[in-house]
């Protein structure tokens, strides 16, 4: 199975940005989707942005605009660019990738902090 590690994450002000790279290592075999979910203090985690190996993308309309999804296949990575971030866009990012018979794998996350 994949292992995913997130990576970029920080504290920022509202109205800045951030990007998230997620790096994919280990059983490496056609990723096929990749994506990104949330989850904020007491809340239940959610759809961000995915991608598929082709490109196409999708997004939560809470993201659309604001948030780009972006992968490279050949390095096995994703990457999440976030403008224009809000205090509710604080959560914990997961990374995430699914693969024939494996699955779904997930990252550890990692913390963004949006002040306002």
């Amino acid at each position: 199975q994949v292992q995913l590690v997130e990576s970029g994450g920080g504290l920022v002000q509202t109205g800045g940005s951030l990007r998230l790279s997620c790096a994919a290592s280990g059983s490496i075999f056609r990723i096929n989707d990749m994506g990104w979910f949330r989850q904020a203090p007491g809340k239940q985690r959610e759809f961000v942005s995915s991608i598929s190996r082709g490109g196409s993308t999708n997004y939560a309309d809470s993201v659309k605009g604001r948030f780009t999804i972006s992968r490279d296949n050949a390095k096995n990575t994703a990457s999440l660019q976030m403008n224009n971030l809000k205090p509710e866009d604080t959560a914990v990012y997961y990374c995430t990738a699914n693969q024939p018979l494996a699955g779904v794998t997930w990252g550890q996350g990692t913390q963004v902090t949006v002040s306002s």
